[in-house]
């Protein structure tokens, strides 16, 4: 399923919900938020590793590509953490109250 259908599909299941309450409603909002902003990161990071692709193919140095690393790095965190929100809800709402 792409991005795109995932969001489409999760918003929709979300408003045939009725039983959810405000919390549930705000993390999945905020779940949600995090994905797109993972969206335009990941764009990001692919586009400088094609850069750094395209460079060393070209026999040209790159002195750039441990930062392009850590981007690709950090938004592959940010997709794990995500991810893990969606896969155990129930874990999150028990760290909040905690």
């Amino acid at each position: 399923m792409s991005l795109a259908g995932f969001l489409a599909h999760s918003a929709l299941a979300a408003a045939r919900d009725q039983s959810r309450t405000a919390a549930t409603i705000a993390t999945e909002r905020d779940v949600l938020t995090e994905l797109f902003a993972m969206r335009r990161q990941l764009g990001w990071a692919g586009s400088n590793l094609n850069q750094v692709a395209k460079a060393l193919n070209s026999g040209g140095d790159v002195p750039y590509v441990k930062e392009v690393l850590g981007d690709v790095l950090r938004a592959a965190k940010a997709v794990k953490k995500a991810v893990d929100r969606v896969a155990n809800p129930q874990e999150q709402q028990e760290g909040e109250a905690a």
